[in-house]
């Protein structure tokens, strides 16, 4: 069998160029597809940053309420004391046990208001952050509905045309095996260089038919009678003359 290496150019560039064809039918399946997967991964990372977001405030309205409880714990216990100490009032034996439980009962009575003041304060944070909480949580359902859609949609798509991009696939692994691994990898580095995706390209009205730019008459001369491969200068694609392939 001969090696990719020793074939003729006019061989080589035909396996390119068939390549290209190939590829560029699987391009068209993405361009099909357009931009919904990236769309979809953009609001997949969307909804879970939301979703985070969600669950910190929360996390912090949790907290807030928790205080508030301790604060109301705080309260029942201040107002036990004050009972107890109002009813050691009435069996005070000296001057110094009365002042003792009155200043008891005045420091519980600052309790008191010191955890109603935190109470208050708490619960203005709680539907603060509630707030916050119900805004995040209507972007987030709403990113969800359309994220369904966008699935769906692509869902779609995909069932259309998964089976046609599997045989382009096999047929694209296929048509590589005949190439050599350096021309694989020019052809590789430069399709992904480009939007459309084209490595291999035929010379058009005396130009690039990637960039457009003007080819010399001697290298579109070079270029028909496949002495060697060629590339554009400016873009660096694969240039061949369709025709000189026989493939008008």
């Amino acid at each position: 069998m001969t090696k990719a290496a020793e074939l003729p150019i006019k061989d080589k560039l035909l396996a390119l160029y068939n390549l290209q064809t190939i590829d560029s039918q699987l391009t068209e399946i993405e361009i099909l597809r357009g931009e919904l997967p990236m769309e979809v991964q953009d609001l997949e990372d969307e909804i879970s940053g939301l979703q985070k977001r969600v669950d910190k405030v929360q996390a912090t309205v949790d907290a807030y309420n928790d205080e508030i409880l301790q604060h109301q714990k705080n309260i029942q216990e201040a107002n036990q004391l004050i009972e107890k100490y109002k009813k050691q009032l009435d069996n005070v034996k000296n001057n110094r046990e009365f002042e003792a439980l009155t200043k008891e009962i005045e420091l519980q009575e600052l309790e008191l208001k010191l955890s109603d003041k935190r109470i208050g304060q708490a619960n203005e944070k709680v539907v603060l952050h509630q707030e916050m909480v119900n805004t995040i949580q209507s972007k987030l359902d709403e990113k969800t509905k359309e994220i369904e859609k966008k699935k769906e949609e692509l869902k779609v798509i995909i069932a259309k045309t998964e089976k046609d991009e599997e045989k382009l696939r096999k047929k694209s692994e296929k048509a590589r095996v005949g190439i050599e691994e350096r021309l694989l990898k020019a052809y590789d580095r430069v399709r992904n260089r480009y939007r459309n995706k084209m490595s291999v390209v035929n010379v058009d009205r005396d130009a690039c038919g990637g960039c457009y730019n003007k080819i010399p008459p001697q290298v579109q001369l070079d270029i028909m009678i496949m002495k060697k491969i060629i590339t554009c200068e400016h873009c660096g694609r694969i240039l061949i003359d369709k025709e000189a392939l026989g493939q008008e």
